[in-house]
């Protein structure tokens, strides 16, 4: 069964964002064979600046059951890979807006979508011995079936009249993302 057009529309459109945001030292370490340990509490920190205020405006929305968001609520992974309070880490400032159900739609593909790479980033991280993989582990087995039940239900939500926008965000979410990793610490 082929894509459908907001999923083909997303791949397609959001493919340079995607790729630039790949292209962070985190993963460039990574690729390499070359990541530490202290590289990736980095990482976590800087995602977890990301995710924590992305995830409290999420849970905000009261989505229907279908949309499973407390069991989509990851930021506390993060928390736990690194052992630090939350107090302790830094927060993005510059989210993109999610002030409508097509931004919202957008950047959630985004932070769905990391939960399949996480799979792979957890597998390099276990062959360098690097413990730090709750975040990345995603949803474990269920990882698969949860970007299933996603994209069905953004396949349901996407429209003509909104498939630009959806776009537009998710796109954006990529930047924004690839900004705040990409920023030099202060």
């Amino acid at each position: 069964m082929s894509p459908s057009p907001i999923l083909q529309a997303l791949r397609l459109e959001t493919r340079p964002a995607h790729d630039a945001l790949e292209q962070n030292v985190f993963n460039q370490q990574l690729t390499a064979g070359t990541i530490t340990e202290a590289a990736t509490k980095y990482f976590l920190a800087k995602m977890y600046g990301f995710l924590a205020p992305f995830e409290a405006r999420l849970k905000a929305q009261n989505l229907g059951p279908e949309w499973e968001t407390a069991t989509r609520q990851r930021a506390h992974l993060i928390l736990a890979d690194l052992n630090q309070p939350a107090a302790a880490l830094p927060i993005c400032p510059d989210l993109p807006p999610l002030a409508t159900w097509p931004q919202l739609l957008g950047a959630m593909y985004v932070v769905e979508g990391s939960t399949l790479g996480g799979q792979v980033i957890t597998r390099q991280l276990t062959k360098q011995n690097i413990p730090l993989r709750l975040y990345f582990s995603g949803y474990g087995e269920r990882t698969g079936p949860l970007w299933k039940a996603f994209c069905q239900l953004l396949s349901q939500e996407a429209t003509p009249e909104n498939e630009a926008d959806i776009v537009a965000s998710a796109r954006l979410t990529f930047q924004k993302l690839d900004a705040w990793l990409n920023q030099p610490p202060s």
